[in-house]
């Protein structure tokens, strides 16, 4: 197998930018083409990024791409990906990878008869304040986790999507689209879930765009956008996971596990930098230092969050070099579709009132400690 694996974009929305520009600091993997069902939006990409556009059928058969990464909206990541694997290349998807588990059992099944991988976002938790976070827990620094509570809260995303109707519709909703990048994150600190429970609940029936080009039109809310989730996990630990679409403003952290020596504050798995904290048998909270991951350094400048470390595309280059070298992907299939029964369990008990078991579980990913992160890097 060469080296340099070809790279194809399918969906060239706005999330297709962030692969576009950040692959190329990554070695193994080429963007060589695009694809998208808007012929013009994958010509713009194409000439802003210098590859090729294509057709989507012409991309799924061109010969100079392996690996095909799904930025399709959610409920298009199961059929566009089959036909992916259906094509004989492997595949990336954007979370969340499909919205059944029998969704992404099939995939598994193709995938495994066909010899081709399967590896999806959220990537963030291999950055370097969460890799921080694993290094500190892995070495005994708060002892047993044996609680904790998350947090991802919000107004919505009718305020600045251009197009936020999936959002509402099922599929969307804050648990399966905000909510992987906790459920993962947790995956890499403390394990497998177990079982859940969950109360869900929406505020409104409707909600009115207020961003452009659409301001003032009314969609549908079909989908829960206020979740209330405990998840116990198979190392015993127990953890709160709210997940809102119907707050204003709020003074929870993102992120506190609790441990048998103390406690670790962990910063917002939707971004690969920020301050981990920690305590030990007190109340005395102070900043963990001296950590120089290459996922944490600032290399980007926000408009509005000011200067971030942005590394999206680590999941697809950690999954191209584990293709090359035959070890075990960290966004693999395995543990994405863990995370999916996760997800769709919380939302089948809002809908029961019930406990709901796994039917998956999964192993935590190897922690990507600083030599290995600059190792994927060029």
């Amino acid at each position: 197998m060469s080296k340099t694996l070809g790279v194809g974009i399918l969906g060239c929305g706005n999330i297709s930018t962030t692969y576009f520009s950040l692959a190329p600091l990554f070695k193994g993997l080429e963007v060589r083409a695009c694809a998208d069902l808007n012929a013009e939006a994958a010509k713009a990409r194409a000439a802003e990024y210098k590859v090729r556009a294509q057709s989507v059928d012409d991309l799924l058969a061109n010969d100079e791409v392996d690996v095909i990464v799904n930025l399709t909206i959610p409920d298009a990541h199961y059929p566009v990906t089959k036909r992916i694997l259906e094509a004989g290349k492997h595949a990336y998807s954007e979370k969340p990878l499909v919205l059944s588990l029998e969704q992404g059992e099939d995939l598994r099944r193709i995938a495994q008869a066909k010899k081709l991988a399967v590896g999806c976002a959220p990537d963030t938790f291999l950055g370097g304040a969460h890799q921080q976070a694993r290094a500190y827990i892995d070495q005994g620094g708060v002892g047993r986790i044996t609680s904790g509570a998350c947090y991802v809260m919000g107004p919505g995303m009718e305020m600045w999507h251009p197009n936020p109707d999936f959002f509402f519709l099922p599929g969307g909703g804050p648990i399966l689209d905000m909510g992987p990048y906790y459920i993962a994150n947790l995956i890499n600190l403390i394990g497998p879930v177990k079982r859940v429970a969950a109360l869900t609940s929406k505020a409104r029936d409707n909600r009115t765009i207020t961003s452009e080009p659409r301001k003032g039109e009314v969609i549908p809310v079909k989908t829960p956008t206020n979740i209330n989730a405990l998840l116990e996990f198979q190392s015993g630990a127990t953890i709160t996971l709210s997940a809102s679409w119907d707050v204003w403003a709020h003074r929870h952290a993102n992120m506190e596990l609790y441990g048998t020596d103390g406690s670790i504050f962990v910063p917002d798995p939707n971004f690969f930098g920020g301050k981990v904290e920690v305590s030990g048998k007190n109340d005395d909270i102070r900043a963990l230092d001296g950590w120089d991951h290459p996922f944490g350094k600032m290399n980007q400048d926000h408009p509005v969050l000011g200067p971030l470390a942005n590394y999206r595309t680590a999941g697809l280059a950690d999954m191209v070099q584990a293709l090359l070298t035959g070890r075990d992907a960290r966004c693999s299939l395995d543990r994405t579709l863990h995370g999916v029964d996760v997800m769709t369990s919380i939302l089948q008990s809002g809908e029961t009132g019930q406990f709901v078991e796994m039917t998956t579980t999964c192993t935590q990913p190897a922690a990507l400690g600083i030599e290995e992160a600059a190792a994927l890097l060029k």
